[in-house]
């Protein structure tokens, strides 16, 4: 088993991202492995008002802003974060997306220290900046002035480490975001189910994720109800949406929840989604974390016909890729899922997607750098 090679002196790392460190599992799982190995972690994100307390062996700390969307939050989040990692005492540096890249580079070279580059996803393809062409072309040639420079770069699926590897002649690895393998806990929903069949979501409430899909497929289903977990920008409108059809009694949002408690609420589901839409790049090579979460609660899961979410379907037989996408035809095929056993599959994918087998890629990268 291959661990990071020590060295004489502790080596300090400055991890950076751009939302509050409380629900970022692939960061903490990341940070929790170089501080198991001897790093000196400390990770940067910001503080909301809604923040919860953290509770983590290394060191965090979190920059309270005065601007939290838009152009003025990525300026001024980057300008701050720029001058704290210029005058923190670092060995490297780990920039986690493009939004927090160009500090992170910028005091890279100012400083001669050596950085790492995680890219949880094809930023500049998000559909947030599909009707936004101007902002997407900032992104864009960010990315291509940055990428071609870094050596030291991993993502979080190989269709993506594919692309870049091929758009910036770099040499991106693939380290796919694996949850650290769980033991089944049972918690309650704070609803009474009736016996009824549990489809769940969790994750993002944004555009795209199929969530409205799924609502209107639940027009068709009698015995089972949609839980949705999460928050994001749609969430208003998708529970009104939900009002409007009369489908409360069908369909329960349950808001953000802490990952500990959601661990214990996700193997309550006979069936997890992840149905993403293919709006460009970014979600046709999507590999969410949802999709792990589902195996780790031994709950079968039903995907898009996307590359990456359907191989893992093919490889591990824990569910089924959307036939067509209409309410009624997703309807029938869950109904059919739904006298499915996958129980021996998803116990055997469960042993072996997790983070461990992930740990010694991540190895490979920073004894590269020692």
């Amino acid at each position: 088993m291959l661990s990071i090679v020590k060295t004489k002196s502790l080596k300090k790392i400055i991890v950076s991202v751009t939302n509050d460190l409380s629900t970022d599992q692939r960061v903490d799982k990341v940070c929790s492995t170089l501080h198991k190995n001897g790093f000196k972690v400390l990770l940067i994100g910001r503080k909301l008002k809604n923040s919860t307390p953290l509770n983590s062996k290394y060191d965090t700390k979190r920059i309270k802003l005065l601007f939290n969307s838009g152009v003025l939050f990525y300026a001024e989040f980057n300008f701050r974060l720029f001058f704290i990692l210029l005058f923190l005492k670092k060995d490297f540096l780990l920039s986690n997306d493009l939004d927090t890249l160009l500090p992170n580079y910028l005091v890279s070279i100012f400083q001669k220290k050596k950085i790492i580059y995680d890219s949880h996803e094809l930023f500049p393809e998000i559909p947030e900046l599909v009707n936004k062409p101007f902002v997407k072309k900032c992104w864009s040639n960010l990315e291509a002035f940055i990428l071609p420079k870094l050596k030291n770069t991993y993502t979080v699926c190989d269709s993506i480490a594919e692309y870049y590897t091929k758009k910036y002649n770099t040499n991106f690895k693939t380290i796919l975001n694996l949850p650290n393998k769980k033991d089944l806990e049972f918690g309650t929903f704070p609803f009474q189910s009736d016996g009824k069949k549990v489809i769940l979501y969790q994750g993002a409430i944004n555009i795209g994720r199929g969530i409205e899909l799924m609502i209107d497929t639940m027009q068709f289903m009698d015995n089972c109800i949609f839980v949705i977990i999460g928050n994001g920008d749609i969430f208003r409108d998708l529970n009104q949406k939900v009002i409007n059809k009369n489908l409360t009694d069908k369909i329960y949002f349950l808001g953000k929840i802490a990952p500990k408690e959601l661990h214990k609420l996700t193997p309550l589901a006979n069936l997890g989604i992840s149905i993403e839409e293919d709006l460009g790049l970014n979600y046709r090579f999507a590999l969410p974390n949802k999709i792990f979460d589902y195996i780790q609660a031994e709950a079968p899961i039903l995907v898009s016909d996307l590359p990456e979410m359907k191989q893992i379907v093919l490889d591990h037989k824990v569910g089924e890729i959307i036939i067509k996408r209409s309410p009624e035809k997703i309807a029938k095929q869950i109904e059919g899922m739904l006298e499915k056993d996958y129980s021996s599959n998803l116990k055997k994918a469960k042993k072996e997607l997790i983070w461990k087998t992930e740990e010694e890629k991540l190895f490979e990268v920073f004894n590269n750098l020692l």
